[in-house]
């Protein structure tokens, strides 16, 4: 099974074809409507924004020291992977270069709704670095069940998709049920037997090309060169019912109390943009 690519592509095809049904796609040009599509690159960023700091797993390291990293990465020894940082907060200068964010596509998107930023319910726009054999640390479905948008903007990324249905046979944690407990880019296949009637979708995307992963579909990355992406989420009438079963879950793990509070703060936040919300996306 192959990833569908599709160029000239209408809003209504899309959510027709691809958001309902949650079928994965990669929008081959969509990010032509960005400034930031064909302009970013490591020296760039060392050039504009070389002191602006982010955290990696507890280490403060600037931009220059991350772009520095992932070019003298390897397969052997590569370079942690990812390096994140918030655009909004760490470079906003950069936010009018990706507009529209939705690429005209992604919408719509009720995590606009600023009561969503009191949960942190995944409204960042994020920008990833990697470098050769820097592979996401674990196979996962994103928190709340949320849809990923991943805009590649420079270098090449392999993804690894499973079509729905598949979870028992990907080992989701029992601590963590978004996590695979398995090693997708070298399975044991004594320990995982039931990995081998698994069905990957294996795919590259490259500089300009916007891969869509609908809410619950399993997936992972490994970078291919020195890469520089942007990531965000979407939530809306389609999976809300999802995302507020994972409020739930999450926030009961610190308190029952707790999860009754920001059930019922996330169950106002949804209806307000549900009703707010013309598009009609079901």
């Amino acid at each position: 099974m192959d990833i569908i690519r599709r160029d000239n592509i209408t809003y209504e095809e899309f959510i027709e074809e691809h958001y309902k049904p949650g079928i994965p796609l990669v929008f081959t040009n969509a990010a032509k409507v960005w400034k930031a599509n064909g302009l970013f690159s490591p020296d760039w960023f060392r050039e504009n924004y070389p002191e602006r700091e982010t955290d990696v797993r507890g280490q403060t390291i600037t931009m220059k020291q991350a772009m520095d990293m992932v070019e003298a990465s390897t397969e052997e020894k590569p370079a942690v992977y990812p390096i994140i940082f918030d655009i909004p907060a760490t470079i906003p200068e950069l936010m009018p270069l990706l507009d529209p964010l939705d690429l005209n596509y992604a919408s719509p998107n009720w995590l606009k709704n600023k009561m969503f930023s009191v949960g942190k319910w995944g409204g960042a726009t994020e920008l990833f670095i990697g470098g050769p054999g820097g592979k996401f640390p674990y196979m996962h479905i994103d928190y709340y069940h949320l849809n990923a948008w991943i805009t590649q903007l420079y270098g090449q990324k392999r993804f690894t998709v499973f079509p729905r249905g598949q979870d028992d046979l990907l080992y989701p944690r029992l601590d963590d049920p978004w996590r695979s407990e398995l090693n997708v880019f070298e399975p044991d296949y004594e320990k995982h037997p039931k990995f081998k009637d698994a069905t990957p979708i294996n795919f590259v995307v490259g500089p300009g090309e916007t891969l869509f992963i609908p809410f619950g579909t399993w997936h992972t990355a490994y970078s291919l060169t020195p890469t520089i992406s942007v990531a965000f989420d979407t939530l809306n009438g389609k999976n809300h019912k999802e995302f507020m079963k994972d409020v739930w879950t999450f926030k009961k793990r610190d308190s029952k109390l707790k999860a009754v509070a920001m059930y019922g703060y996330a169950w106002l936040a949804t209806q307000l943009s549900k009703m707010n919300d013309t598009s009609g996306v079901k």
